[in-house]
């Protein structure tokens, strides 16, 4: 078997920029348990600053006093990610929720299940 890749194949230099990389984050920031909108809170599942670099962090100097987690919103978005529901089951999809208006992240990001299915939906009732 020949590889077709090897000249552009640096395995050293790719491990070595990988590890410099990471060791930069886990300087920088450390894991901590966070809620995440629509689903129960994941522990090491969210990367907040060090105590050291949070004169850095926007969220604090910005914005003090509005909670991290926006109030519960109509958008189903931990229903959709788990599987318990399809995007068109949620009420707001495709009328108070649309691309363009997004009430949540599914439907922020092209690439989210609520925005993927708006844009590829099946016909009306072929769910």
């Amino acid at each position: 078997m020949k590889d077709n890749f090897a000249h552009i194949e640096v395995v050293a230099g790719n491990i070595a920029t990988a590890a410099a990389a990471r060791d930069l984050v886990e300087a920088v920031f450390e894991p901590a348990t966070r809620p995440w909108r629509g689903l129960p809170p994941i522990p090491g599942g969210a990367w907040v600053l060090r105590p050291s670099w949070q004169s850095f962090d926007a969220y604090r100097r910005f914005a003090p006093g509005v909670p991290a987690e926006p109030a519960q919103t109509e958008c189903l978005a931990g229903a959709v990610l788990t599987g318990r529901i399809q995007p068109i089951e949620c009420p707001a999809y495709g009328h108070r929720c649309t691309p363009e208006r997004p009430l949540g992240a599914p439907m922020v990001s092209a690439e989210g299940a609520c925005a993927a299915y708006f844009q590829y939906r099946p016909p009306e009732g072929n769910a």
